[in-house]
Parts: C-alpha cells; sequence; structure tokens
C-alpha cells in the first residue's frame, strides 16, 4: 500500500461539491411541485415503482414524526430543482396531499393515494387526504422534510456522478436515462429527435439504448480523439459540452441523416454479420456508422457491394472483437471503414 499513490487517487478524483441544506414543509414542497420550482423529469418519473402500502408506510412516518432521509436535489440554471435522489418520496406526498389534476401533471401513472396496511395508525386505513380532520391535515402539511440542494455551482460531471450513486429508490436507471435527466438542454432534444429516425431504427438490430447509440454516433465522429478508456465517462464529457455550447445542430443533423439513409439504402439486412441477422454487434455499429460518415464528407461515393463486404471483412472484425476500448481501436476500425471507399 503506497500512502502516496492512495493521497494523488483521492485528489485527482475528488470534485467540488457545492450543498445547500433547508427544513421544508410538506405543503411547502407541494407548492413548488404544483408551481414546477421542482422538476421530475419525465425520464425519471416512468420508474416510480412504490405500491400504496410502501407509501402509506412513509406517510405514517411523517404523522409520527420519525426522520424520513433526505430528499436530494439540484439547482437548475433557472432556479428550479431538479430532482437526484427521493423520486418515491416526492411523489408519495404528491400522490397523497394532492388533487387528481397535480397528480398527473407530475406523473400521469399516479392516482390519490388510499392509505392501506398500517398497523400504529390502522384508523388511518381506507383514508384518503381528503377524508381527514382538518387538525390531522394542517398536522401533516406541517411536518419538515429536509432538503439537500446542490447548488449551481458544481458542474454536470458532479450532478451525474451523485445521481447515480444517491439513488436509492430500488430503479436502476441506464446511464442515457440519467444523461436524459441531468443534460438538459437542445442537444438533449436532438438526441431524443434522431433516436426515432427510421433510417437509423432500420439499420439497427439491437435492444440497446437508442439514444446512447446516435449519442455515440455524435462523440466518436467528433471527439474520437479526446477518448481514452472509459466509454461512460467519455460520452459524459461530450453530452456536458454539448449541452453548454452547442452550435452545429445543422451540421450534426445533416451528418447523421445522411449516413443513415445511406446505410438503410445499401444494406437492406442491417449492419450485422454473417447469418445473424437479428443483431448488431455494437462495435461494429460504432466502426461502420462513423467510417460512413467521414467518407461521406470527404465526398466518397459509398459502393454497395464495398459496404456489405466489410461487415464481415476479418480484418474488420479482428479490430472490433477483443479488448477494443482503446484510442488506438477506436481510431483503426473507423478509419478502416473509411479507407475502403478510397
Amino acid at each position: 500500500m503506497d500512502p502516496i499513490k492512495i493521497q494523488d487517487q483521492l485528489d485527482s478524483n475528488r470534485k467540488t461539491v457545492s450543498f445547500d441544506s433547508y427544513d421544508i414543509t410538506v405543503r411547502q414542497l407541494y407548492d413548488m411541485v404544483s408551481d414546477k420550482s421542482i422538476d421530475i423529469a419525465p425520464e425519471y418519473q416512468r420508474h416510480f415503482i412504490w405500491k400504496e402500502d410502501r407509501q402509506s408506510l412513509l406517510i405514517e412516518s411523517i404523522f409520527l414524526g420519525i426522520p424520513v432521509p433526505s430528499l436530494f436535489m439540484a439547482t437548475n440554471k433557472d432556479s428550479t430543482w431538479e430532482v437526484v435522489d427521493g423520486l418515491q418520496r416526492l411523489t408519495t406526498l404528491v400522490n397523497f396531499v394532492g388533487d387528481a389534476e397535480t397528480i398527473q401533471k407530475v406523473n400521469p401513472n399516479c392516482s390519490v393515494l388510499k392509505l392501506k396496511g398500517l398497523e400504529k395508525l390502522s384508523t388511518l386505513n381506507d383514508l384518503k387526504f381528503s377524508d381527514l380532520p382538518k387538525s390531522l391535515q394542517l398536522l401533516f402539511m406541517t411536518r419538515p422534510i429536509r432538503i439537500t440542494v446542490l447548488n449551481d455551482r458544481s458542474d454536470l460531471e458532479v450532478r451525474y456522478d451523485l445521481f447515480e450513486r444517491l439513488n436509492t429508490g430500488g430503479i436502476i436507471l441506464h446511464p442515457q436515462e440519467i444523461r436524459n435527466c441531468i443534460f438538459i438542454g437542445r442537444f438533449n432534444d436532438v438526441i431524443k429527435e434522431l433516436a426515432r429516425d427510421k433510417n437509423f431504427i432500420n439499420v439497427l438490430r439491437t435492444k440497446e439504448n437508442l439514444e446512447e447509440l446516435v449519442l455515440k454516433f455524435f462523440a466518436y465522429y467528433q471527439d474520437r480523439e479526446l477518448f481514452v478508456h472509459g466509454v461512460k465517462d467519455f460520452l459524459n464529457e461530450f453530452m456536458e459540452k454539448k449541452t453548454k455550447e452547442f452550435n452545429d445542430e445543422n451540421n450534426l443533423k445533416e451528418i447523421f441523416k445522411e449516413t443513415f439513409r445511406v446505410l438503410n439504402e445499401k444494406l437492406p439486412d442491417g449492419i450485422v454479420r454473417g447469418n445473424r441477422k437479428n443483431s448488431t454487434p455494437l462495435v461494429l455499429y460504432e466502426a461502420i456508422s462513423v467510417g460512413v460518415a467521414d467518407a461521406i464528407k470527404s465526398g466518397l461515393d459509398i459502393d454497395s457491394k464495398i459496404l456489405k463486404s466489410l461487415l464481415d471483412n476479418e480484418d474488420l472484425r479482428k479490430l472490433t472483437t477483443g479488448a477494443t476500448n482503446s484510442k488506438l481501436k477506436l481510431k483503426e476500425r473507423i478509419d478502416f471503414v473509411k479507407a475502403a471507399f478510397i
């Protein structure tokens, strides 16, 4: 064990994180959700999974004054807060005290909560908030909830790390789903739009997240020289950069659409190998799509026979199998595809 190496690694990975903490009443929290001062991203909403009995236990705990884990928020540029950790708890509160219209705005899959399965406060079973005496309604609405807020002095990479580490709701989120919650902006909107492109969909035989595949295309097309080894961090860094400054939208959309128009036209069976017509190897997808994009950008003609032959080319197979996550391998396989059309 080398203490110096440990300290160096700690220092290199430590990020500046700035927090504020508040005690906010249930009423204040609900009002902030109602007027959209607190945002629950749609990509995150659909993962609400607590059943009525689990929700009821949280309500009972708040009535009894039992400490509830802090809700974790992040501050957006417009000073609104975005949920990082606490979706289950926050949505439960809205389901209990909110009217049907507000509940639907927060999450269309939820409805007014009727308490059930309570043991300590069994007299509340089968009751909704509107059924309670005014004194109990007031008691509940004035209960304090601790909120920890990552303020806007912390960067988006920090926010991604915290979202990934702090999420405690029993939800397994795909990395791209987390990015959709964190990197909000025009670039994110374009990714979602292009993930629905028919030509793009037609050439893929995969269950992978299509939005992440669009992101990979752009990241490798523009910034592959910056790739080191970790794909997730590389994609996060690229998406953060584009979230902060996205001034080449038309150019990127044009090369994406033209690339997949050509691929769909010339590869009717999709980006597949041999007889495996139902599977697109991800590394092959990266090589073919970005290599063809480079060729198109250079004014090269994409010959159908050459393109089809690349799918089962032994040299390209070697560059797209085994240990492929290196800058050298990434560059070699993309350049190999482009060079085939010269």
